[in-house]
């Protein structure tokens, strides 16, 4: 019998291509989320009862334990960029990381692979990075073995990122962010999840693995190249950290006000992790001790990207209309 994955948070950004990968790879896939009607796009990516979408709160340990009968390995996707009610980074990203390890563990389970970060750090004031860094430590302490993968930012057709600000850039003139001068070696998707299926398959030692792809580039570069691919002309505004942090403050007033009908537009949380570079450590383990080459940010966004240019898919036929002689 072909063996038996469980991928906590696999119908996410990262966790369904890994669905994707592994079921490509002869495993079967069990998606453990929180609405498993919400996840039934998952099913084609294997043949008929390959991969299943399944109920699992990773706030619960009973929830946790059954949905990891019989596996043979386990994921740990799940995680948040800002709180929400019961949802906090402590219960998410450090008891619930610490919950999956420690019932894997009891399980026997021979393979445990945890999403993380880069920018992970006990000592950090940012409660998204200190929660990260105690889930890797919690990981850890129960399966030693475990690959932790810390991905940089990571881009691809369903990402948060360049479709959120190429979104905004319709809206006017001027496309402001915060922390203009702070870095980011940003990772294709499906490199995250090649990552994670070397280290499901046996062909990663236990430990932390820093994932960056091959440009590093500071966030309004990043913003200048995303807004050459969908070809509008915008100034980059850069929002002093000072004036950034009292938006964030506002904004999570808000949220609480509404009791989360209102989402942050950006949290005083996200600010403090803005001013820290978010690259691969010198000396770090990466993607060439995987055995694998990333993939540029050039030969992919153009692909995704191309329905925020002013005539969507007709934006190339009227450039190259231009050219044609009368």
């Amino acid at each position: 019998m072909s063996k038996l994955v469980t991928i906590y948070g696999g119908s996410g950004f990262v966790g369904r291509y890994i669905a994707r990968r592994m079921a490509k790879a002869g495993w079967r896939v069990r998606v453990a989320v929180r609405r498993p009607n919400e996840a039934i796009f998952v099913k084609p990516y294997g043949v008929v009862g390959q991969v299943e979408p399944v109920l699992c709160n990773i706030r619960d340990d009973a929830s946790v334990a059954q949905v990891m009968t019989g596996a043979d390995a386990v994921v740990n996707c799940v995680g948040i960029l800002a709180k929400q009610g019961k949802n906090t980074f402590e219960a998410v990203q450090a008891e619930g990381a610490a919950r999956i390890a420690r019932i894997a563990a009891a399980h026997g389970v021979s393979q445990m692979v945890h999403v993380s970060a880069i920018g992970a750090d006990a000592d950090s004031d940012s409660d998204y990075a200190r929660t990260k860094a105690l889930g890797e430590a919690s990981v850890l302490e129960h399966m030693p073995g475990a690959v932790i993968l810390r991905p940089s930012i990571v881009f691809g057709p369903e990402d948060q990122f360049f479709n959120r600000f190429a979104s905004m850039s319709r809206l006017g003139p001027v496309l402001p962010v915060v922390g203009a001068d702070t870095r980011f070696q940003p990772v294709y998707v499906d490199d995250v999840a090649k990552a994670a299926e070397v280290a499901l398959t046996g062909g990663a030692e236990g430990g932390v693995y820093e994932l960056g792809g091959p440009d590093t580039h500071s966030f309004r570069t990043l913003m200048a190249t995303m807004l050459e691919v969908i070809r509008r002309r915008r100034v980059v505004l850069n929002i002093p950290f000072w004036a950034a942090s009292i938006m964030g403050f506002g904004f999570d007033m808000l949220n609480a006000f509404t009791l989360g009908l209102v989402p942050a537009q950006i949290t005083r949380d996200q600010v403090r992790n803005l001013r820290n570079d978010n690259v691969v450590a010198e000396g770090a383990r990466g993607f060439p001790e995987l055995g694998i080459k990333p993939v540029a940010m050039s030969s992919v966004l153009p692909e995704y990207l191309w329905r925020f240019r002013p005539s969507g898919q007709y934006d190339a036929i009227k450039e190259s209309a231009k050219n044609l002689r009368a």
